[in-house]
Protein backbone atom coordinates (compact mmCIF):
# COMPACT_ATOMS: atom_id res chain seq x y z
CA UNK A 1 0.00 0.00 0.00
CA UNK A 2 1.24 3.49 -0.78
CA UNK A 3 0.84 6.37 1.66
CA UNK A 4 -2.46 7.57 0.24
CA UNK A 5 -3.89 4.06 0.43
CA UNK A 6 -2.71 3.72 4.02
CA UNK A 7 -4.50 6.90 5.06
CA UNK A 8 -7.64 5.93 3.15
CA UNK A 9 -7.68 2.58 4.95
CA UNK A 10 -7.16 4.36 8.28
CA UNK A 11 -10.12 6.65 7.60
CA UNK A 12 -12.37 3.69 6.78
CA UNK A 13 -11.30 1.83 9.92
CA UNK A 14 -11.89 4.84 12.15
CA UNK A 15 -15.33 5.46 10.67
CA UNK A 16 -16.30 1.80 10.85
CA UNK A 17 -15.17 1.44 14.44
CA UNK A 18 -17.01 4.63 15.41
CA UNK A 19 -20.18 3.15 13.90
CA UNK A 20 -19.67 0.00 15.98
CA UNK A 21 -19.16 2.07 19.14
CA UNK A 22 -22.42 3.89 18.46
CA UNK A 23 -24.23 0.53 18.64
CA UNK A 24 -22.85 -0.58 22.00
CA UNK A 25 -25.02 -0.83 25.08
CA UNK A 26 -24.00 0.74 28.36
CA UNK A 27 -23.09 -2.73 29.62
CA UNK A 28 -20.89 -3.47 26.60
CA UNK A 29 -18.89 -0.28 27.15
CA UNK A 30 -17.88 -1.59 30.58
CA UNK A 31 -16.86 -5.11 29.50
CA UNK A 32 -13.21 -6.24 29.49
CA UNK A 33 -11.38 -5.82 26.19
CA UNK A 34 -8.70 -8.18 24.87
CA UNK A 35 -6.09 -6.11 26.74
CA UNK A 36 -5.58 -7.14 30.34
CA UNK A 37 -6.98 -4.54 32.72
CA UNK A 38 -8.62 -2.47 29.98
CA UNK A 39 -12.37 -2.06 29.48
CA UNK A 40 -13.88 -1.44 26.06
CA UNK A 41 -14.36 2.16 27.18
CA UNK A 42 -10.66 2.50 28.01
CA UNK A 43 -9.56 1.18 24.62
CA UNK A 44 -11.88 3.61 22.83
CA UNK A 45 -10.50 6.45 24.93
CA UNK A 46 -6.94 5.39 24.09
CA UNK A 47 -7.70 5.66 20.38
CA UNK A 48 -8.94 9.23 20.78
CA UNK A 49 -5.91 10.16 22.88
CA UNK A 50 -3.73 10.07 19.81
CA UNK A 51 -4.34 13.81 20.01
CA UNK A 52 -2.10 13.99 23.09
CA UNK A 53 0.93 16.24 22.69
CA UNK A 54 4.50 15.46 23.82
CA UNK A 55 4.16 17.56 26.97
CA UNK A 56 1.22 15.55 28.24
CA UNK A 57 3.02 12.32 27.36
CA UNK A 58 6.03 13.38 29.45
CA UNK A 59 3.80 14.26 32.41
CA UNK A 60 2.12 10.87 32.11
CA UNK A 61 5.46 9.08 32.12
CA UNK A 62 6.53 10.96 35.23
CA UNK A 63 3.28 10.03 36.98
CA UNK A 64 3.81 6.40 35.98
CA UNK A 65 7.43 6.48 37.22
CA UNK A 66 8.76 5.89 33.74
CA UNK A 67 6.54 2.91 32.83
CA UNK A 68 5.27 3.35 29.27
CA UNK A 69 2.54 0.73 29.62
CA UNK A 70 1.27 2.20 32.88
CA UNK A 71 1.32 5.73 31.51
CA UNK A 72 -0.73 4.73 28.46
CA UNK A 73 -3.20 2.76 30.57
CA UNK A 74 -3.64 5.47 33.19
CA UNK A 75 -4.14 8.19 30.57
CA UNK A 76 -6.82 6.12 28.86
CA UNK A 77 -8.61 5.39 32.13
CA UNK A 78 -8.59 9.02 33.21
CA UNK A 79 -9.97 10.18 29.87
CA UNK A 80 -12.56 7.41 29.75
CA UNK A 81 -13.80 8.38 33.20
CA UNK A 82 -14.68 11.91 32.18
CA UNK A 83 -16.02 11.40 28.65
CA UNK A 84 -19.45 9.94 27.82
CA UNK A 85 -19.51 7.02 25.44
CA UNK A 86 -21.16 9.00 22.64
CA UNK A 87 -18.41 11.61 22.83
CA UNK A 88 -15.67 8.99 22.46
CA UNK A 89 -17.33 7.58 19.34
CA UNK A 90 -17.77 11.08 17.91
CA UNK A 91 -14.14 11.97 18.59
CA UNK A 92 -12.91 8.86 16.82
CA UNK A 93 -15.15 9.62 13.84
CA UNK A 94 -13.83 13.18 13.77
CA UNK A 95 -10.28 11.89 13.33
CA UNK A 96 -11.09 10.55 9.86
CA UNK A 97 -9.39 12.72 7.27
CA UNK A 98 -6.43 13.58 9.50
CA UNK A 99 -2.99 12.95 8.05
CA UNK A 100 -0.86 13.76 11.08
CA UNK A 101 1.19 11.25 13.02
CA UNK A 102 3.54 11.51 15.96
CA UNK A 103 7.19 12.37 15.58
CA UNK A 104 9.23 9.19 15.29
CA UNK A 105 6.38 7.16 13.80
CA UNK A 106 5.26 6.42 10.25
CA UNK A 107 1.83 6.79 8.61
CA UNK A 108 1.31 3.08 9.28
CA UNK A 109 1.05 3.50 13.06
CA UNK A 110 -2.43 5.07 13.05
CA UNK A 111 -3.64 2.23 10.81
CA UNK A 112 -2.04 -0.37 13.06
CA UNK A 113 -3.58 1.29 16.10
CA UNK A 114 -7.16 1.22 14.85
CA UNK A 115 -6.91 -2.24 13.28
CA UNK A 116 -5.64 -3.96 16.41
CA UNK A 117 -7.67 -2.00 18.93
CA UNK A 118 -10.76 -2.51 16.81
CA UNK A 119 -10.32 -6.24 17.47
CA UNK A 120 -9.60 -5.58 21.16
CA UNK A 121 -13.08 -4.08 21.32
CA UNK A 122 -15.07 -6.22 18.89
CA UNK A 123 -13.89 -9.78 19.61
CA UNK A 124 -14.79 -10.01 23.33
CA UNK A 125 -18.21 -8.54 22.50
CA UNK A 126 -18.83 -11.18 19.84
CA UNK A 127 -19.26 -8.54 17.17
CA UNK A 128 -17.84 -9.39 13.73
CA UNK A 129 -15.25 -6.94 12.49
CA UNK A 130 -13.19 -8.02 9.51
CA UNK A 131 -9.70 -6.66 8.82
CA UNK A 132 -9.05 -5.83 5.16
CA UNK A 133 -6.13 -8.13 4.24
CA UNK A 134 -4.02 -5.47 2.45
CA UNK A 135 -4.31 -3.14 5.45
CA UNK A 136 -3.58 -5.94 7.91
CA UNK A 137 -0.54 -7.02 5.85
CA UNK A 138 0.84 -3.48 5.87
CA UNK A 139 0.35 -3.28 9.64
CA UNK A 140 1.94 -6.71 10.16
CA UNK A 141 5.05 -5.65 8.24
CA UNK A 142 5.37 -2.60 10.46
CA UNK A 143 4.99 -4.67 13.64
CA UNK A 144 7.59 -7.17 12.45
CA UNK A 145 10.16 -4.46 11.71
CA UNK A 146 9.49 -1.77 14.34
CA UNK A 147 10.92 -3.23 17.55
CA UNK A 148 9.37 -1.38 20.51
CA UNK A 149 6.80 -2.01 21.88
CA UNK A 150 6.17 -5.47 20.40
CA UNK A 151 9.66 -6.76 19.54
CA UNK A 152 7.90 -9.34 17.37
CA UNK A 153 10.91 -10.37 15.28
CA UNK A 154 12.99 -11.05 18.40
CA UNK A 155 10.19 -12.49 20.52
CA UNK A 156 9.02 -14.87 17.77
CA UNK A 157 12.44 -15.86 16.45
CA UNK A 158 12.47 -19.35 14.91
CA UNK A 159 8.99 -19.11 13.44
CA UNK A 160 8.01 -18.39 9.84
CA UNK A 161 4.66 -16.68 9.33
CA UNK A 162 2.79 -16.86 6.03
CA UNK A 163 -0.63 -15.39 5.29
CA UNK A 164 -3.17 -17.46 3.41
CA UNK A 165 -5.26 -14.49 2.28
CA UNK A 166 -2.54 -11.94 1.45
CA UNK A 167 0.91 -11.87 -0.11
CA UNK A 168 2.78 -11.67 3.19
CA UNK A 169 5.44 -13.73 4.94
CA UNK A 170 8.10 -13.06 7.57
CA UNK A 171 10.60 -14.93 9.70
CA UNK A 172 12.43 -18.23 9.36
CA UNK A 173 11.80 -21.57 11.01
CA UNK A 174 8.74 -23.64 11.78
CA UNK A 175 5.71 -22.65 9.76
CA UNK A 176 2.70 -20.73 11.05
CA UNK A 177 0.00 -20.12 8.45
CA UNK A 178 -3.41 -18.50 8.46
CA UNK A 179 -5.36 -15.30 7.85
CA UNK A 180 -3.27 -12.15 8.06
CA UNK A 181 -5.65 -10.74 10.68
CA UNK A 182 -4.91 -13.66 13.01
CA UNK A 183 -1.18 -13.30 12.37
CA UNK A 184 -1.31 -9.58 13.18
CA UNK A 185 -3.03 -10.32 16.48
CA UNK A 186 -0.36 -12.89 17.36
CA UNK A 187 2.47 -10.51 16.43
CA UNK A 188 1.02 -7.92 18.81
CA UNK A 189 0.75 -10.42 21.67
CA UNK A 190 -2.94 -11.26 21.39
CA UNK A 191 -3.92 -14.94 21.56
CA UNK A 192 -7.46 -14.39 20.29
CA UNK A 193 -6.68 -15.48 16.73
CA UNK A 194 -4.46 -18.47 17.49
CA UNK A 195 -7.18 -21.02 16.72
CA UNK A 196 -7.21 -19.76 13.12
CA UNK A 197 -3.51 -20.54 12.62
CA UNK A 198 -2.00 -23.85 11.58
CA UNK A 199 1.45 -25.34 10.98
CA UNK A 200 4.34 -26.95 12.79
CA UNK A 201 5.11 -23.76 14.72
CA UNK A 202 1.67 -23.16 16.24
CA UNK A 203 2.38 -24.99 19.51
CA UNK A 204 5.49 -22.90 20.08
CA UNK A 205 3.59 -19.75 19.11
CA UNK A 206 0.93 -20.53 21.71
CA UNK A 207 3.63 -20.97 24.32
CA UNK A 208 5.21 -17.62 23.52
CA UNK A 209 2.02 -15.59 23.14
CA UNK A 210 0.30 -17.22 26.12
CA UNK A 211 -3.30 -18.25 26.72
CA UNK A 212 -4.60 -15.15 28.47
CA UNK A 213 -5.41 -11.54 27.57
CA UNK A 214 -2.89 -9.40 25.78
CA UNK A 215 -0.61 -7.27 27.95
CA UNK A 216 -2.13 -3.89 28.75
CA UNK A 217 -0.43 -2.07 25.93
CA UNK A 218 -1.13 -1.07 22.39
CA UNK A 219 0.58 0.31 19.30
CA UNK A 220 2.40 3.57 19.84
CA UNK A 221 -0.04 6.44 19.73
CA UNK A 222 -0.02 8.66 16.69
CA UNK A 223 -1.14 12.27 16.61
CA UNK A 224 -4.28 13.10 14.55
Amino acid sequence: MDTDEIWQATDLERLGLADLLDELSDEEWERPSLCEGWRVRDVAAHLTLSRTGPGAVLVGLLRARGSFDRAVRDAARRYAARRPAAALAAELRGMAGSRRHAVGTTPVEPLLDVLVHGQDIALPLGRPREMPPPAAATAATRVWTMGFPFHARKRLHGLRFAATDAVWAAGEGRDVEGPIAAILLALTGRPAGLDRLTGAGTAELRHRVGPGPAPGRGPRRAAP
